[in-house]
């Protein structure tokens, strides 16, 4: 075994409520309220203010706090979490992991997975409490505070649920974060982005005329949340990311099969919803508000209400004593982290393959959301490698289809100080040679520019125009691009308490 996988993380952080522990010990990472709060519109409304951060409208604050919401209007002794994986500086305390070095302990852990475990009932703690959609007052409306996030959403979403199904012939096994809207007492619409493998999973269902199980884990450990975020190549179909979960937290996942559908469920959840999706059973995504908004979404838009997608009808809800709710602001800081580091953690592998050495990091920048941008530090040791970085970029293109734009920058930028990246954009770079513009490709289709009206380039909803910027200094000139040198000291000999 390798030195990573016999590593235990020095936290014990296995489920939302260690993970919020581990907060509480953290200067200036958490805080509570006990005023009432309205779920609708006014939760989300706070935490815009208080750590939203990402690409959410301004004034917002990034790494803010992450918040616990203790009184919910209309619901007891449920709380609401929010933020706790919105700065990248968290999310190392949850992984042990100095925050830089986090896109390469993700691409360690993709190769040492440790695979779930299935426990008893009894040691599932997802399970001390069980709500059956069969009982008559059965109504996920009074049951969940789901929140919206504006006055015009379509409905109560479900943002942070791990969606967990499997492939009806294989019985390989995904999860996934999804868009989910509360429809009525035992009903939830689901959106999702063609390509994901729980797609391809409910198709397969779908085309047998069969109901697909899927679970909902909401509540879970940051390592969770974060490992269910890869995406192909890095995960290829019948890859499961829990397994990347339990190397980055040092430990198995626990699961435990489910009540009323043959799936399983993650087993420290604080809420599961079980259910099925429904084979060609389609309803409007804002069929209860007709606004023909959805919920605001990474971008920093709020995404068109889809016409027609698949529905769950839910067949029961489990939840732990005083469960915690978990929810995240689709533009805020948290879906950077969550989506960008192992977006990092792709292009790192792919490109490490290629050619090692080289790329010395990569950043999925706040401005993108962790998918549309990406900044990568590529080292040139010898006039060979002048080319060569762009050649990295086209890998990472390929490591994230959904990647729109790679700024290079060399090793003597700091890829996380976006003023430091901008200062290589204005003296590295001269539009007219260092530009490669890639028209014509997929993209991301929650991109609002990618329509045919807005580029002559684009002949249908969802193409895109990626791009290159090369920021980085022409081997030859080298020494005409070295920064000023100061003089190293000990800060601290002046400033004890400097940090």
């Amino acid at each position: 075994m390798t030195e990573h996988e016999n590593k235990k993380p020095k936290n014990d952080v296995y489920d939302l409520r260690s993970a919020l522990a581990l907060l509480k010990t953290l200067p200036g990472e958490y805080v509570e309220t006990k005023v009432a709060v309205d779920p609708q519109a006014e939760l989300s409304g706070v935490y815009r203010y208080v750590g939203a951060g990402g690409t959410c409208q301004r004034p917002t604050r990034k790494n803010g706090p992450a918040m616990v919401f203790h009184n919910i209007k209309g619901f007891n002794d449920i709380s609401v979490a929010i933020g706790l994986n919105g700065s990248r500086r968290r999310v190392s305390e949850f992984l042990n992991c100095p925050p830089e070095k986090l896109g390469h302990l993700l691409k360690d852990s993709v190769q040492c997975p440790i695979p779930t475990v299935v426990v008893a009932p009894d040691k599932a703690p997802c399970r001390e409490v069980i709500h059956l959609a069969s009982d008559p007052d059965f109504d996920l409306r009074k049951l969940l505070p789901a929140p919206t996030n504006t006055e015009e959403d379509a409905g109560p979403y479900i943002t942070m649920g791990l969606c967990y199904a499997s492939d009806p012939d294989t019985h390989e096994s995904d999860i996934t974060i999804h868009r989910l809207c509360i429809q009525g007492r035992d009903e939830l619409s689901m959106w999702l982005t063609p390509g994901r493998h729980i797609d391809a999973f409910r198709i397969k269902a779908e085309e047998q005329g069969q109901p697909l199980p899927i679970s909902i884990s909401i509540g879970v450990d940051p390592a969770i949340e974060v490992a269910a975020c890869f995406e192909p190549p890095t995960t290829p179909l019948g890859f499961d990311e829990l397994s990347i979960a339990g190397a980055l937290r040092g430990r198995a996942v626990e699961m435990v099969q489910c009540i009323t559908i043959d799936e399983k469920a993650i087993a420290h959840a604080e809420i599961v919803i079980e259910g099925v999706l429904l084979p060609n059973v389609r309803v409007r995504e804002d069929q209860n508000t007709h606004t023909g908004k959805a919920m605001p979404e990474f971008p920093g838009y709020t995404g068109e209400a889809k016409e027609a997608i698949p529905v769950i009808k839910v067949t029961a809800v489990t939840h732990r004593h005083n469960p915690i709710w978990r929810t995240t602001l689709g533009p805020g800081e948290e879906h950077v982290n969550m989506a960008g580091i192992p977006t990092e953690a792709s292009i790192l592998a792919l490109v490490e393959r290629a050619m090692p050495g080289k790329l010395l990091n990569v950043f999925a920048h706040s401005a993108g959301g962790g998918k549309l941008l990406a900044v990568m530090q590529f080292k040139k040791s010898a006039s060979t490698d002048e080319g060569r970085q762009r050649q990295a970029a086209l890998l990472a293109f390929s490591a994230f289809p959904e990647l729109k734009h790679v700024v290079l920058v060399d090793d003597d930028v700091d890829i996380f100080d976006s003023d430091d990246v901008l200062w290589a954009m204005q003296t590295r770079y001269q539009g007219d040679v260092d530009t490669v513009f890639i028209p014509g490709v997929r993209c991301h289709p929650l991109d609002p520019s990618q329509m045919p009206a807005y580029s002559p380039s684009i002949l249908q909803q969802g193409m895109s125009c990626k791009t290159l910027f090369d920021c980085t200094v022409p081997f030859h000139l080298k020494s005409h691009f070295e920064r000023s040198k100061f003089k190293e000291v000990e800060v601290k000999h002046f400033l004890p308490d400097f940090e």
